[in-house]
Order: C-alpha cells, then sequence, then structure tokens
C-alpha cells in the first residue's frame, strides 16, 4: 500500500476550509457557555473535547469526501485531462476497489468520532439530541458520497453549491454552536452564512477552472450551466454578500472594535476578485483556490479572535 497516494487523495489543503465553521460556531458557542459561567467555572475552547472532537469529525467528512470524489470522477474518466493535482484513481495510483475500501474505512473512523462527539455533548440524557446529530451525520456521510459517486451524482447536475453552503456553512458553524450552548441563537446564521458562501467560492473557483473538460465529460455544474462571465460574477457575489453577512453580524453583536479585526481576511479576498475578472486563462485560476480556502480559514480564526477580545 502506497501511503503517500492516500495523503494525496486525502488533499490536506482542503482540511483548512472544511474546519473554519467548526471554529467560528465552536468560539461563539463556547464563549456563551462561558458568559452563563456555569458551575462558576470558565474553560478554554483548547481545553474542551467537543471542540476536538467535532474537529475530527469535519476533518473526517472531508477526507471522505475527497476520497469519493477522486473515485467518482476517476471511473467516469472526468479526471483524466484535469488541470491542477493529479487524481489518484485516474492516474492509476489507487485502484478503484482500493478507493472503495478507503472510503469505508474513513466512513467507520468518522462515524465512531461522531458518536463519541455526541455522547460528550449530550451524555445520555438528551436520546432527542443524540439521534438528531447522529442522523446529521448519516446526511454529511450521504452529501459527501453521492457529490460524484453514482448515476445521480449531485456535482454533475449543478447542486454541488448548494451543499457546500449548507454543509460547510450552515450545519458546520450553527451546528457546532449548538454542541456548546444546546440552544440557537439566529445572529448565529449571519457568521454561518458567511463561511457557506466563501466555502462555495472556492467551489466556483475551481469549476471555473476545470469549465471545459467539466463540459465534455457532461458534469454539469453551476458554472458550465451559468457560463462563464455570469459565474464570475456569481463568485463576486459570493465574497460581497459574505463581508456584509460577518459586517451585520458584529454590528448586531457588538462590543468592541477588535470585531472588525476579520476585515484583514477580506483584503486577499477582493484581490482573488480582482484576479478573477481579470482571468482568461483557467488554469490560471489554481493558484487562486488555496488563496481563498486559507482566507476563510483566516477569516474564521480572526472573527473568533474578536470576539474573545
Amino acid at each position: 500500500m502506497d501511503v503517500k497516494s492516500y495523503i494525496k487523495a486525502a488533499r490536506l489543503r482542503t482540511l483548512p476550509l472544511s474546519i473554519s465553521g467548526i471554529i467560528v460556531g465552536a468560539v461563539l458557542g463556547n464563549e456563551f457557555v462561558n458568559n452563563l459561567t456555569i458551575n462558576g467555572v470558565k474553560t478554554s475552547i483548547w481545553e474542551s473535547p467537543i471542540f476536538w472532537l467535532a474537529i475530527l469529525t469535519t476533518i473526517g467528512f472531508q477526507v471522505l469526501s475527497n476520497f469519493a470524489n477522486d473515485y467518482g470522477d476517476g471511473i467516469k474518466g472526468s479526471d483524466t485531462n484535469r488541470i491542477g493535482e493529479a487524481r489518484m484513481v485516474s492516474s492509476g495510483a489507487i485502484t478503484p476497489k482500493q478507493m472503495k475500501m478507503a472510503m469505508i474505512i474513513t466512513t467507520i473512523i468518522t462515524l465512531i468520532i461522531a458518536l463519541l462527539l455526541i455522547f460528550v455533548a449530550f451524555g445520555s440524557e438528551n436520546f432527542r439530541l443524540s439521534i438528531l446529530f447522529f442522523g446529521l451525520g448519516i446526511a454529511s456521510i450521504a452529501a459527501a458520497i453521492k457529490y460524484t459517486v453514482g448515476n445521480s451524482a449531485y456535482g454533475y447536475s449543478g447542486f454541488g453549491d448548494v451543499f457546500v453552503f449548507l454543509f460547510f456553512g450552515l450545519l458546520s458553524v450553527v451546528g457546532s454552536y449548538f454542541l456548546f450552548t444546546k440552544q440557537i441563537d439566529f445572529k448565529i446564521f449571519l457568521p454561518a452564512i458567511s463561511v457557506g458562501l466563501l466555502s462555495t467560492a472556492v467551489l466556483n473557483l475551481n469549476n471555473l477552472r476545470d469549465r471545459e473538460e467539466d463540459k465534455k465529460n457532461n458534469k454539469n455544474t453551476l458554472v458550465v450551466k451559468l457560463g462563464t462571465d455570469k459565474a464570475k460574477i456569481y463568485h463576486y457575489l459570493l465574497i460581497i454578500l459574505s463581508l456584509i453577512a460577518a459586517l451585520v453580524f458584529v454590528f448586531l453583536d457588538f462590543r468592541s472594535i477588535y470585531q472588525c479585526i476579520f476585515l484583514v481576511a477580506f483584503i486577499p479576498l477582493i484581490k482573488n476578485a480582482i484576479t478573477v475578472s481579470k482571468n482568461n486563462i483557467p488554469a490560471a485560476l489554481d493558484g487562486e483556490l488555496k488563496k481563498v480556502a486559507l482566507s476563510t480559514f483566516l477569516f474564521a480564526v480572526l472573527l473568533g479572535i474578536g470576539q474573545l477580545f
């Protein structure tokens, strides 16, 4: 077994983006709990098993999604002439059978961690909440696999953006917030929207880069459906609306000017929008993917820091 090939298939560069929502939801949720001074004890988020188990669960879902994406596109031939990093199934480094086994193992490990997270967060007295979050975990696994696997893969019919927004944004932020607080503050949906939109912007960049090959392989992403010019406008809107949602959140929850520190993360994002507007060579967008993903991670970290001061 070539471990390096599986590491490449896991696409480690996507992991900071996947945990961005967890960071935002956990920081805000932990802050809420501390403000209530439960049992008179304040606990740092870094000491919280809920935080670390949520991080590990999300990483598991992301790795599973990357394995499934590699497998699904590989057996359909969509990665044969792809731009960017080589995919392991299409290159022959990992066989489809081996990748399926890797997906099964990843699913089992992630489910075990998710069950432990649910138990730590809710204990045995909140059975309904435990069942709800277990169901959300199963839905996350199904979404990760069905993105490119199967005849009805939603990544091939233009619905990838919707699922990324829901799972990377709303579920990630609101879900992790609820794990700490056991309740929902509707203001939390604003940073969840920000993270979701920025995560969708990463997918949109990926699809802008791959538009021609996707079109040839009948992978009808939203970019293929919209065309390049409209997809670029869509990209600008994703970034602008994300900024607006974050600003509205800070306005509604304002306590300190330090809460605006997240604006630093939008400097590279605005630069990215300008780069996209001038781009005529799709392959040149490959480097922009990492920039937007890391900027989203930076946004999550800075928003959290701003809330703590």
